[in-house]
C-alpha cells in the first residue's frame, strides 16, 4: 500500500513538472514573438523613416529590445524570420548565428551593426559587433576583434576546415553617395569563442590579404558569390570607365569579365578570367538593400 502511493504520488510530480515544463515552454515562445514583432516594426523604422534622427532613435530601441529577447533561454533557437531588415546567417556546422545590419546617415553613408550569438545551450554567449571602418587604414591588412569590426550585412558563411578552422563571410557594405563596397570578411575563434576578424587565406596578384574589399559605384550592380561544388568564390571584375580613372574607384563597374578565388589547401588562390559557362547559374541569393526592396514592393502594388 504504501509502495503504491510512494507510485502514485512520484507519477504525479512527474506529470505536474511535464505540465509546467509545457507552460514555461509556451510562454518562453510567446515572449519571443513579442519581441520578435517589436524588432519587425523598429526595423521597417530604422531602414525606411525619412527622418535621420528617428531612424537612429529606432536602431537604439531596436538593439535593446533584441539583447532583452536573446537573454530568453534557448533563443538560439528561435528564427526571428518576420524580421526583414536584417541578416541573420547561422553557421552550416550550427556553431553559432551572425545578425547584422545598417542604417544609413543624413549623408547618404552607412553604419553597420551586429552580434555574434553563440549556441551555447545554456546561457546567453554573444558579442556585439562594433563598426570601426572609419578607423581602419589598411582594412585588407588588419586583424580586428568584434570592438573593431569592418562593419558589413552579410548574406553567406562558407566554412573552411583547414588547421585552424575559419570561416569566409560574404557581405555588402553600403559606402557614400558615390560608391558601394562588398567583402570577403574571415571569422575565426579563438580559445574556443572568442571571434577575430581577418586571417591572411586570400592570395594573388603578389599579395596576401586577410580581407578582400570591393568598391564600385553605386549606381551599378556587382556578383560576388559561392559555388560550392567548385570550392569557388566567383566575381565581377570591376574596371573604370577610362584608364585616367584607375586610381577612383567610385567610378568602376563590371566589365563583363570574371575572376574568383579557389580554395586549395585552406587558402584562396587567386584566379582570372574565368569562364562563366562553366558556373552553375543557380546563384546564392545576394544582399539586396530594404529600402530599395521596399520601394520596389510599394511600386508593384501600385502597379498591380
Amino acid at each position: 500500500m504504501v509502495a503504491r502511493r510512494m507510485f502514485l504520488f512520484v507519477t504525479s510530480l512527474l506529470i505536474c513538472g511535464h505540465v509546467f515544463g509545457q507552460a514555461d515552454e509556451g510562454s518562453r515562445i510567446k515572449q519571443l514573438h513579442i519581441y520578435q514583432d517589436s524588432l519587425a516594426s523598429l526595423g521597417k523604422k530604422m531602414v525606411n523613416d525619412e527622418n535621420d534622427l528617428e531612424r537612429k532613435n529606432a536602431n537604439y530601441r531596436f538593439i535593446k529590445t533584441l539583447v532583452s529577447a536573446l537573454k530568453i533561454n534557448n533563443s538560439f533557437l528561435f528564427p526571428f524570420d518576420s524580421v526583414k531588415s536584417i541578416s541573420i546567417l547561422n553557421s552550416p556546422d550550427n556553431r553559432f548565428r551572425i545578425m547584422s545590419w545598417h542604417v544609413m546617415n543624413q549623408d547618404g553613408s552607412y553604419r553597420f551593426y551586429g552580434t555574434i550569438q553563440l549556441n551555447s545551450g545554456g546561457p546567453l554567449k554573444m558579442f556585439p559587433l562594433e563598426d570601426y571602418s572609419p578607423l581602419l587604414k589598411n582594412p585588407e591588412d588588419s586583424v580586428t576583434d568584434n570592438r573593431k569590426w569592418y562593419g558589413a550585412q552579410y548574406y553567406k558563411i562558407i566554412p573552411v576546415y583547414a588547421q585552424k578552422p575559419y570561416y569566409v563571410l560574404l557581405g555588402w557594405k553600403g559606402n557614400t553617395v558615390k560608391s558601394t563596397k562588398k567583402v570577403l570578411e574571415v571569422l575565426s575563434f579563438n580559445n574556443g569563442e572568442k571571434p577575430s576578424f581577418g586571417m591572411p587565406v586570400f592570395e594573388g596578384n603578389g599579395k596576401s590579404r586577410k580581407r578582400v574589399i570591393f568598391e564600385y559605384a553605386r549606381q551599378v550592380s556587382m556578383l560576388l558569390r559561392y559555388v560550392s561544388d567548385q570550392n569557388l568564390i566567383v566575381f565581377d571584375h570591376l574596371a573604370p570607365p577610362d584608364k585616367k580613372m584607375k586610381d577612383q574607384p567610385e567610378t568602376f563597374g563590371p566589365d563583363l569579365t570574371y575572376d574568383g578565388y579557389k580554395l586549395k589547401d585552406g587558402h584562396w588562390a587567386y584566379v582570372e578570367n574565368l569562364d562563366m559557362r562553366n558556373i552553375p547559374s543557380n546563384s546564392d541569393a545576394e544582399y539586396v538593400d530594404p529600402k530599395k526592396q521596399a520601394a520596389k514592393d510599394k511600386t508593384l502594388i501600385h502597379s498591380n
